[in-house]
């Protein structure tokens, strides 16, 4: 307790010693280790609940209709990538079995098929990969904030120095500790933002190759599976069926 209060009373004769421009420079480290370290929590969180969900898509296959499918998969929406690619990618089929009358209709279904399914997937990747800008920013920008609040703590010291005419412990340890302050600061706030962008692209990394191996399965299933033609759409062959 003595050792917490004593470095928390040195911050802040370290802070009452520095100007205006040390001050900005600390409260930017502040914000800056407060954006990345929001970002390690909401995204290390959300790679997590897509582990979870990407061990689903197995058991997708075991089931016997696609609805079962659906719900074994988990709850609808753009954070659940394998559920909304499976729900966009039968609607897909559905839609080009309704309007085959229309420019698209010319397509091929396999190829229309493939263009809906990889623009979902671009989209869900997108959307992982939100925020880790942030952390790429912060780990290659905060060193160098941090040296230049060393930088102007040195030049705070020798301006002491100078205007004084002797370079007495008091007139340098003030400058000198709020320098080596700065340095620390911010390798304190880029070092766990290196890290942990490092540690969220290998997971999202993970989490796109096996959404690519769901999608290519399902790509299959849905171009040469038969139950998906059983939806509620008009059938391709009525009107053969009719002339015959």
């Amino acid at each position: 307790m003595n050792e917490s209060a004593s470095a928390g009373l040195q911050l802040g004769q370290i802070w009452a010693q520095g100007d205006a421009i040390a001050h900005v420079v600390a409260l930017l480290l502040l914000l800056m280790s407060l954006a990345s370290w929001s970002v390690i929590l909401i995204k290390g969180w959300t790679l997590l609940r897509l582990r979870r969900l990407s061990t689903r898509s197995a058991q997708f296959w075991h089931c016997t209709r696609l609805e079962d499918g659906l719900t074994v998969l988990g709850p609808d929406g753009p954070d659940n990538p394998f559920r909304h690619l499976t729900e966009r990618s039968t609607e897909a089929v559905a839609h080009h079995a309704r309007h085959r009358d229309e420019l698209h209709g010319v397509l091929d279904l396999n190829d229309w098929l493939s263009s809906s399914m990889r623009q979902t997937m671009d989209e869900s990747t997108r959307r992982m990969q939100t925020g880790l800008s942030i952390l790429a920013s912060v780990g290659s920008t905060a060193p160098f904030v941090g040296l230049f609040g060393t930088v102007w703590g040195i030049t705070h010291a020798l301006t002491g120095i100078g205007l004084s005419g002797q370079a007495s412990l008091d007139q340098v340890a003030g400058p000198v500790g709020e320098s080596l302050v700065m340095t620390a600061g911010g390798l304190a706030v880029a070092i766990p933002a290196v890290l942990a962008y490092n540690a969220l692209t290998r997971g999202n990394r993970e989490i796109v190759a096996r959404l690519r191996h769901f999608a290519h399965d399902l790509h299959a299933y849905l171009i040469t599976g038969g139950k998906l033609r059983k939806r509620p759409v008009p059938p391709l062959d009525a009107p053969r069926q009719e002339a015959a």
